[in-house]
């Protein structure tokens, strides 16, 4: 489509968190902003259709405050940010998390499809807002879903531009996306989604897009594919996950006595030696039945924990990818003075709806 002032941008950048509450939904603070670009055109106009390719099941919407650069922006200190935005207006930075894996880190063909970033439909003059008291709601179906304001921003939008000036030249025309708030989900076709920006008595209208169905993808690239980390990234707060393990087997196999399961396992599939020797529960009483999500500890390698030990680590990583009826089983080589385990991990755990823990190291804490 024709941008709204009549030119085409040069880029349209997304800013990956910038709302406290989305952060929150995601489980983390970044202490920078990050961003990706979208193709100028994956830009729609308001009544354009968002089309989910056929075989995607995650097609995501994220209502947006977008900001349209009015003077070209090099190198711009914080406190002159704002000045070079000539214009607000809504934004639905849309895409199919089916395809992320395709290009992990770009999101190219993931959130730049043709009309995956419908804008308007009008323009408010940024020289009458204050950028720190906007609103951004967003609809499904006539039932609001998101609704926040850039108040409690983690990058204030002046700061967004200073920081991109410093290494990109924003010219006029060029589009900021500016981060989405909590509450952000899966839309399908015949779903309606409406955003709206407000400021000073001014708003930007609704932008309205029908979601529709698309032909099939040529099959000579990455095809779609969904698993059970896409999905809840895709539905966030909204996601409830499927059990690992079947409900009625995990009732019979609470039904059985562990002797039982382990005669099975010698006689029938030819597996002598599943045990684990030497356990104690820390919740007496309690059987723990699932499926293992397992966690091998390596010895403590000093020089490399810069690179490996911090941060999202592969200890919490594996925290994260629990889902219902998984046991964390932890290999620490038997090695009683790791502490494989303590109590926030732990409670995260159980948070996500783990079974249990089952570890031959060190619980602490």
């Amino acid at each position: 489509m024709p941008h709204p002032l009549g030119t085409t941008p040069s880029k349209v950048v997304a800013v990956h968190l910038n709302y406290p509450s989305r952060a929150r939904e995601r489980g983390r603070i970044p202490s920078q902003p990050s961003y990706f670009l979208k193709p100028p055109s994956s830009l729609a106009g308001t009544e354009e259709a968002i089309v989910r390719p056929d075989g995607c099941e995650l097609l995501g919407y994220e209502g947006e405050i977008a900001l349209v650069i009015g003077t070209r922006a090099h190198r711009v200190p914080p406190e002159e940010g704002w000045r070079h935005v000539r214009w607000v207006t809504a934004a639905n930075d849309a895409g199919v998390y089916d395809l992320r894996k395709a290009d992990r880190g770009s999101n190219l063909r993931s959130k730049g499809a043709d009309g995956f970033t419908p804008i308007g439909p009008r323009l408010l003059d940024a020289r009458r807002l204050d950028p720190a008291a906007l609103q951004v709601r967003t609809w499904v179906n006539g039932e609001l879903v998101q609704d926040d304001t850039t108040d409690t921003l983690l990058f204030p939008f002046g700061q967004l531009v200073a920081d991109l000036s410093r290494l990109v030249t924003l010219e006029p025309g060029d589009v900021i996306l500016t981060g989405t708030p909590a509450g952000a989900s899966v839309v399908s076709p015949g779903d309606v989604v409406e955003v709206e920006v407000s400021g000073a008595g001014q708003s930007s209208g609704r932008l309205r897009n029908p979601v529709t169905a698309g032909g099939p993808l040529a099959p000579y690239g990455a095809m779609p594919q969904a698993d059970p980390a896409e999905r809840e990234a895709a539905y966030g707060a909204s996601y409830t996950p499927e059990p690992a393990l079947d409900k009625q087997l995990a009732e019979d196999l609470r039904s059985v006595a562990v002797a039982t399961l382990s005669s099975q396992l010698r006689g029938k599939h030819g597996l002598p030696h599943m045990s684990v020797d030497g356990v104690r529960p820390t919740r007496p009483g309690e059987t723990m039945v699932g499926v293992a999500h397992t966690l091998r500890y390596l010895p403590l390698r000093e020089d490399l924990f810069k690179k490996y030990g911090a941060g999202m680590n592969a200890q919490k990583r594996a925290i994260e990818e629990l889902r219902p009826g998984h046991i964390l089983v932890m290999d620490a080589r038997r090695d009683t003075t790791a502490g494989t385990l303590g109590d926030i991990l732990a409670l995260r755990a159980l948070k996500r709806g783990a079974a249990g823990v089952v570890t031959d190291g060190g619980l602490r804490d």
